[in-house]
């Protein structure tokens, strides 16, 4: 029998990727619609609730208690699973590392306090949950992250513009690896504790391999711009945002890594793209990169044919 999801936040970056890997992997896929569907209704029959739902930082004190807790509701009537994408925020910057599914959560800051208190409300439910926990994501698209609104932003000029110190390692997760192993999950839920939670160890990466990875893959120079933190800090009493960023930019400037040993005693095989085949699809929107890289490795063939 062909299983189903429901995937709240279907348009988000973990849900685009998520739906596009539960079709592949021949499930059943549900987008809820927030204006027309009715949660109950649509959760009637699947298998699993992919909540994706991230309002912006600003509505979270608001916003996240209901809607986990409306999910939660929902899948303790129908006796679907439930998949998280978890973050790193609740072990804030006094928990050591690496982070795995048995770290304390030690954030003090609100955000984290936010996803504490969320992930506990699961934890102490009988629904069936899976939190599958990330750093920052690299998508496949300009999709509003850190990578592609504010890092890769100057690349067309040989520029990556790096919010912290370039020499610290930082966590990271490519989309489609990550909600490739979400299907893996989800086909295996019934063997898996009721609480699941499951770091996805992604890439560990400094910005200064970053910028070695796009090097390669734009075969020109990509230097390192420090990004000045005093504009956000300017207008911090203006902008609702900007108290939440600089609330986070602890994360920019504190060496961290997931750990995977948990995720690889489940999974054989975790997806794991090569980190310089997930640069060139997390650039390939910024057609000038691609229109150089490609004029400047034909030159490069063309000067190896001409030397032979």
């Amino acid at each position: 029998m062909q299983q189903s999801v429901l995937i709240l936040g279907a348009n988000g970056r973990f849900g685009r990727n998520a739906r596009l890997a539960f079709q592949e992997a021949g499930w059943s896929v549900r987008a809820f619609n927030r204006k027309a569907d009715r949660l109950e209704q649509a959760a009637q029959g699947v298998d699993v609730i992919v909540n994706a739902w991230n309002p912006p930082y600003t509505d979270w004190a608001q916003l996240v208690p209901g809607l986990h807790r409306q999910v939660i509701d929902v899948a303790a009537q129908t006796g679907a699973t439930v998949i998280v994408p978890g973050n790193v925020y609740v072990f804030g910057a006094e928990t050591p590392g690496p982070w795995y599914g048995g770290s304390p959560h030690r954030a003090q800051n609100p955000l984290g306090r936010i996803r504490i208190e969320m992930e506990e409300a699961y934890r102490s439910s009988s629904v069936r949950t899976i939190i599958l926990r990330a750093g920052d994501f690299i998508d496949t698209c300009a999709s509003g992250n850190w990578f592609d609104q504010i890092m890769i932003k100057g690349l067309s000029k040989g520029r990556l513009t790096y919010p912290g110190n370039p020499d610290i390692p930082h966590a990271w997760a490519y989309l489609p690896d990550l909600t490739r192993t979400a299907v893996m999950l989800a086909e295996m839920r019934h063997e898996l504790p009721r609480f699941c939670d499951a770091p996805f160890p992604g890439y560990t990466l400094t910005g200064t391999e970053i910028a070695q990875s796009l090097s390669r893959v734009t075969v020109q120079e990509v230097a390192i711009a420090k990004m000045e933190w005093w504009p956000i800090k300017l207008v911090r009493p203006f902008w609702r945002m900007a108290p939440h960023l600089l609330e986070m930019r602890y994360l920019w400037d504190l060496p961290h890594q997931l750990d995977g040993a948990f995720l690889s005693e489940l999974i054989e095989d975790v997806p794991h793209t090569d980190v310089d085949q997930a640069m060139r699809s997390a650039i390939a929107h910024k057609n000038r990169i691609g229109s150089l890289s490609t004029a400047k490795s034909h030159r490069a063939v063309t000067s190896t044919q001409t030397s032979r």
